[in-house]
């Protein structure tokens, strides 16, 4: 006997075609005694679907899926020893259709490795966005810092030993201090020589160590 029940759309359905087959009708009569029952129209809405296959003439030609219910109802009509035992193995092979849908399926060894990976895959490109979003953050902040007390330190004995190179004299020696850390200021672009951000550190000692003062008229 051909399988009686097979699941379409997630559901336990026969159709037509098998039901003619297995009660030894033909399958112009079923489609008759399925538009022939007086059921209501939503009963038929919900158990009963058009559909459609090719013949051995290559022409399409209408055929019906139905339900456990639609089956049912159709094959009361079906009478004699014989027709009940076709009854009753339908019935039972839609109930075993029916548990297997509910049932868990379980993964064949290739699907539970392909689904391995597939997460392995998506938890390494998480981690990868999430490590270079860390960078990125560390970047960032890594721009913003500015100099340490040791290093403005450093930055102030520069800018003493450059000044020095050019005057003893206490009063020249104030006017180009000034002069230095208001260059320092404008060509770093801060307020004060401690907001020089700490990445530019070497950049402004040698701007310091090759500062020329201006010549004072």
């Amino acid at each position: 006997m051909n399988q009686l029940v097979f699941i379409e759309n997630n559901r336990a359905v026969t159709d037509s075609l098998t039901v003619a087959d297995t009660f030894s009708k033909r399958h112009a009569d079923v489609l008759r005694d399925i538009k022939q029952m007086e059921c209501s129209e939503e009963f038929r809405q919900r158990n009963f679907a058009q559909s459609s296959y090719v013949n051995s003439q290559n022409k399409e030609m209408p055929k019906y899926f139905m339900s456990k219910k639609g089956f049912t109802l159709l094959a009361m009509g079906y009478t004699g020893k014989e027709a009940m035992r076709f009854k009753e193995a339908y019935i039972e092979e839609f109930e075993r259709m029916e548990s297997q849908i509910k049932a868990p399926r379980v993964l064949s060894d290739r699907e539970q490795l392909l689904a391995s990976m597939k997460i392995t895959l998506e938890t390494s490109e998480k981690v990868d966005q999430i490590e270079n979003k860390i960078i990125s953050l560390e970047q960032k902040v890594e721009e913003q810092i500015t100099l340490t007390s040791g290093e403005q330190r450093r930055l102030q004995k520069g800018v003493a030993q450059r000044v020095y190179e050019y005057t003893q004299d206490k009063k020249e020696a104030a006017r180009l201090f000034r002069e230095l850390y208001r260059e320092i200021k404008d060509r770093f672009g801060v307020a004060s020589y401690k907001d020089v951000k700490r990445k530019e550190l070497q950049s402004a000692l040698r701007y310091i160590e090759n500062w020329i003062p201006r010549k004072v008229s």
